[in-house]
């Protein structure tokens, strides 16, 4: 059974907003860490921004730093990823994986979501 699943994707021009949701399954969904991954075509998988279990730590990538934010309602085994000033090399499926972790190695987690479509239109 698929413990996280992602919403909120779509298709929007650049400069536009969009605000991902991943739902969690998981009994203990407030002891995860917390990651957003994004993959492009034809691209490897790569780090957007994690958050620690206790929501005081946030980590980004250097490409959406300043332009995402990442958040967590652990009452709600919530997370979101808040994106604004989107641009058309976003473009990309974009998941959410809980582990022991915040960073950037997705070998590090443990459950992965099925991942929702983002895609920025010129």
């Amino acid at each position: 059974q698929v413990q996280l699943k992602e919403s909120g994707g779509g298709t929007v021009q650049a400069g536009s907003s969009l605000r991902l949701s991943c739902a969690s399954l998981l009994q203990t969904f407030h002891t995860y860490g917390l990651g957003w991954f994004r993959q492009a075509p034809g691209q490897e998988r790569e780090f957007v921004a994690g958050i620690s279990w206790s929501i005081r730590d946030t980590n980004y990538a250097d490409s959406v730093k300043g332009r995402f934010v990442i958040s967590r309602d652990n009452a709600r085994k919530t997370a979101y990823l808040q994106m604004n000033s989107l641009q058309p090399e976003d473009t990309a499926v974009y998941f959410c994986a809980a582990g022991l972790t915040y960073g950037s190695d997705a070998k590090m987690y443990n459950y992965w979501g099925l991942g929702t479509r983002v895609t920025i239109s010129a």
